[in-house]
């Protein structure tokens, strides 16, 4: 795949290079000008030169040109310049007479414009082979981010049919239990939906703790129903979030903000939710979700509280090697700590 010649304002400059590729015309003029310049200055400075530099000042033309216009008009002004410092400065009185100075002269200029020529070719083409390989790069980065996102968009959409799935089932159920434990299980599964959507960035890098809490907390407060809640999220040691600890990190909070709506907030038209991200001085990940609702009643016991939600978060980070617990404060604590 070629680079487009549109997108040259974001090509650094030596990607460009050798100009006017479609303008041959332009390169030939452009090369006579130079060699006709070359030349006027050699003999402009003749009388203020010692003897011995016959080309002095076409080296650079064909440099320039080779280097401008590529290899192919770098050696026509190879050849013209050679011709004008052999007429006018190597041989002057006997034309095109051949001697032995003039022709080991002549041979060391061949030389060292060949060798110009070759690596100022060679450049150029490896630079074009990088030019073309940073096309090709780009064109996959593109492609790759375009499936990541289709991959999340379906795995995310697949969650939400099996969601809606269980709904169609509880249309069936009369018992009131089991009613309740499928909306939990639709609940949780369009949460773990949602946390698909998020675990990466498009260039696939894990995102931060941060963005990712505050994105699911307000999925699940506005999947509550809930316009009078006000969510405020705090990290001050924010780190990239590992994708196997993504979804029971996910479930243990959006539980806890479920919690917190539902029975803290029971009964009252307007609450705050503070998610908070910090470490200990031991270096353990600590997540708290606290609310100003009612509080947890005298008599809770985690340890023998027989919600679903809870056991399924105790659970959950028993398998991160941390530890949950509910705690009072001026409503309720929940509390994720992490190991380092």
């Amino acid at each position: 795949m070629t680079p487009s010649r549109t997108d040259g304002p974001r090509r650094h400059w030596i990607e460009r290079l050798p100009i006017a590729r479609d303008r041959p015309w332009l390169a030939l003029a452009a090369t006579l000008a130079m060699a006709a310049a070359a030349l006027l200055l050699r003999i402009m400075l003749d009388p203020l030169l010692p003897g011995g530099f016959p080309f002095l000042t076409f080296f650079p033309a064909v440099i320039i040109t080779a280097a401008l216009f590529g290899a192919r008009f770098g050696g026509l002004s190879a050849l013209l310049c050679g011709a004008a410092s052999w007429w006018f400065f190597l041989a002057p009185d006997n034309g095109w007479t051949v001697n032995r100075g003039a022709a080991l002269a002549f041979l060391l200029y061949v030389l060292v414009v060949g060798t110009e020529l070759t690596i100022i070719h060679l450049l150029q083409r490896a630079n074009a082979n990088l030019a073309r390989e940073r096309e090709v790069s780009r064109s996959l980065a593109q492609t790759s981010e375009l499936l990541f996102r289709e991959l999340q968009h379906r795995v995310s959409n697949n969650l939400q049919v099996a969601a809606g799935l269980l709904m169609l089932q509880k249309r069936h159920i009369v018992d009131a239990q089991a009613r309740a434990a499928l909306d939990e299980a639709t609940r949780r599964l369009a949460v773990i939906g949602r946390i698909s959507r998020q675990l990466y960035n498009p260039d696939g890098n894990a995102r931060g703790m941060r963005a990712f809490l505050e994105e699911l907390c307000r999925d699940v407060i506005e999947a509550s129903g809930r316009r009078d809640i006000v969510l405020r999220v705090n990290a001050e040691h924010d780190q990239p979030l590992a994708p196997d600890a993504a979804i029971p990190l996910a479930l243990i909070v959006a539980e806890s903000v479920s919690n917190a709506i539902e029975h803290g907030f029971a009964g009252r038209d307007a609450g705050i939710i503070d998610v908070e991200l910090t470490r200990d001085a031991e270096g353990r990940v600590c997540v708290e979700v606290r609310d100003d609702g009612h509080g947890l009643p005298e008599t809770f016991d985690l340890e023998d509280s027989d919600s679903l939600g809870l056991r399924i978060a105790r659970m959950l980070a028993g398998q991160l090697s941390g530890q949950f617990a509910l705690l009072r404060g001026s409503g309720t604590i929940a509390r994720l700590v992490l190991p380092a």
